[in-house]
């Protein structure tokens, strides 16, 4: 059997950390399929033992697709080993980066019909070259207002890989309903 890996990104961390779970597992002898979530149109559930799913934060928000799949396929993720992730810059601070302390995480999970049984919350990445106008203004304003790195020429990964090869570890173990 397989694990499926789905994702929802803005700007692509989202996309590397769910390829580089799929990569640990794979040293684990666990076999994935990373599918990105806007693009998938039916799953054979049948063919997964567990799923993951990892979306990222913008402006506070996850995309509205992410709430949209997990109340559609609500029955398919509660019937099998399932875990979450969210990318978010908040979680940069190391005190940000569990589901408890970050609030985008907690609300989604507070919100959600889907109860995911493990969860983890990876910090994203600072792309300010690859955005637009509006966004690079709008993100570096916030990055100054909480105290993140605000020239607009640099970009700045802050994902705590180790933190990502743990959380893998984590779901290879996760065993069935």
């Amino acid at each position: 059997m397989k694990t499926l890996i789905l994702f929802s990104t803005r700007d692509g961390q989202t996309r590397e950390i769910a390829s580089y779970i799929s990569s640990e597992l794979k040293e684990l002898g666990v076999e994935s399929d990373v599918v990105n979530l806007h693009r998938c149109e039916e799953i054979t559930w049948s063919n997964y033992d567990r799923v993951i799913i990892g979306a990222s934060i913008r402006y506070g928000h996850f995309h509205s697709s992410v709430d949209a799949f997990v109340k559609k396929h609500q029955q398919a993720l509660q019937a099998v080993p399932s875990a979450f992730f969210s990318v978010n810059l908040v979680a940069r601070k190391p005190e940000k980066r569990s589901p408890q302390t970050n609030s985008y995480t907690r609300k989604f999970l507070l919100s959600s019909p889907w109860q995911p049984d493990h969860c983890a919350v990876f910090a994203g990445a600072l792309r300010y070259p690859r955005y637009g106008w509006l966004d690079r203004f709008m993100i570096r304003l916030i990055m100054k207002m909480t105290g993140g790195e605000t020239d607009t020429r640099k970009e700045v990964v802050y994902t705590d890989w180790q933190q990502v090869a743990r959380f893998a570890h984590e779901i290879a173990h996760l065993t069935a309903k």
